[in-house]
C-alpha cells in the first residue's frame, strides 16, 4: 500500500512539475518598457508582407528593408535598445506574442495551447480588425487600408463607377461577385468570413496550402482564379509590378486602419511606440518613409496623410 501511495504521490508531482514548467515557459517572458530596456533588445514579430517586411539579399533575416522594418528599427533606436526580427506566419504571429496560439477560423476565434512569447511588437502592415482588438492592444493606426476585388485584365468585369457612398459601392462589388471565383486567404485581413462573403454566391477559393499574400496577384495571373481580394498596400504594389494586367474593381470593406500589435500586459511599451510615432511624424520622418516604400498611397489617400505632411 505504501508503495502505491509513494508511486501516486511521485505521479502527481510529476504532473504538477509539467503543468507549473509549461505555464512558466509560455508566461515568464512578458515584458514591459523596463524590462526591455534592462535587456537591452527589443523583439520585432513580423510576417513577410508588401513593403512592410521585405527580406533582401536572397532572403536573409538580417537583411529587411520596409516601411514597419524602418518604424521599429528607429524605436528601438529611440530607446537605447538592439532590434531583434522575429519572423512569423499569418497563423502564429499573435501567439508568438501572447504566448497562446490563437487563429480566427469560420468567423470564430479559435485558442489553442501555450507557445513561447518570442517578442514584443507586431509590426508588418497589421489591419485592426475586431478579432484581433479581443486578444492585443493597438497603437495608433499609421496607415490606411481597406479590401479591394482585384481582377485580371481580360476579365468581363468593369471597375464600379463610385457612387459616393462606401456601403453602396461595397453591395455593388458584391453583387457582382456571383458566380465568380474569388481567391482569399483565411487568418488575413483577406478572410472572406470577415466580409460575408459566403452569402455573395461567389465561389470563393481558399487555398489548401500555406500562401502568402504577396502570391494572390501572381495566382490569378496564371488562371488559378479569375479575381482576388487584394487590401491597399498589396492593390498599389501590383499596379506598379503588372501594369495592364489587373484591374480594381471596387471595395468590399469600408475603410480600414494598419496599426502595431502590443501583449494588453505591455502598456507602458505601447505609450512609449505612440509617443515615438506622434514624434517622427511630427518632424517629417514618417511621411519619408511612406513615399519611400509607398510613393501612390498619397494619390489615394491624401486625406489620411495631408496633417503629417
Amino acid at each position: 500500500m505504501m508503495d502505491i501511495l509513494k508511486k501516486n504521490v511521485k505521479k502527481c508531482m510529476t504532473i504538477a512539475l509539467v503543468v507549473s514548467g509549461v505555464l512558466f515557459s509560455a508566461f515568464s517572458h512578458a515584458r514591459d518598457l523596463a524590462d526591455i530596456k534592462e535587456e537591452g533588445v527589443l523583439r520585432h514579430i513580423g510576417v513577410p508582407y508588401a513593403n512592410f517586411i521585405s527580406y533582401i539579399n536572397n532572403g536573409s533575416i538580417h537583411s529587411l528593408s520596409g516601411l514597419d522594418v524602418e518604424i521599429v528599427k528607429g524605436f528601438a533606436d529611440h530607446l537605447g535598445v538592439r532590434y531583434e526580427f522575429i519572423p512569423a506566419s499569418w497563423t502564429n504571429v499573435i501567439g508568438k506574442l501572447t504566448g497562446q496560439q490563437t487563429e480566427f477560423t469560420d468567423n470564430k476565434i479559435v485558442k489553442g495551447g501555450s507557445v513561447a512569447q518570442e517578442g514584443d511588437i507586431i509590426a508588418n502592415g497589421v489591419t485592426v480588425l475586431p478579432w484581433r482588438t479581443q486578444l492585443v492592444s493597438f497603437s495608433y493606426d499609421y496607415f490606411p487600408s481597406a479590401v479591394w476585388l482585384v481582377a485580371r485584365a481580360d476579365s468581363d468585369l468593369q471597375p464600379i463607377q463610385p457612387s459616393g457612398s462606401t456601403a453602396q459601392d461595397i453591395f455593388t462589388v458584391k453583387s457582382l461577385m456571383k458566380g465568380r471565383n474569388v481567391l482569399a486567404m483565411e487568418h488575413s485581413c483577406l478572410d472572406p468570413n470577415l466580409y460575408d462573403l459566403y452569402n455573395t454566391q461567389a465561389n470563393i477559393i481558399i487555398p489548401t496550402h500555406a500562401r502568402k499574400l504577396s502570391e494572390m496577384v501572381p495566382a490569378i495571373l496564371n488562371n488559378d482564379a479569375e479575381t482576388t481580394l487584394l487590401d491597399v498596400a498589396d492593390t498599389l504594389i501590383a499596379l506598379e509590378k503588372w501594369p495592364g494586367e489587373i484591374k480594381v474593381i471596387g471595395p468590399v470593406s469600408e475603410e480600414q486602419r494598419m496599426a502595431a500589435a502590443f501583449r494588453n500586459d505591455s502598456p507602458e511599451l505601447r505609450k512609449a511606440f505612440n509617443q515615438y510615432l506622434t514624434q517622427i511624424k511630427k518632424d517629417g520622418t514618417y511621411n519619408a518613409l511612406v513615399e519611400k516604400y509607398y510613393p501612390s498611397v498619397f494619390y489615394f489617400y491624401d486625406s489620411y496623410f495631408n496633417g503629417n505632411r
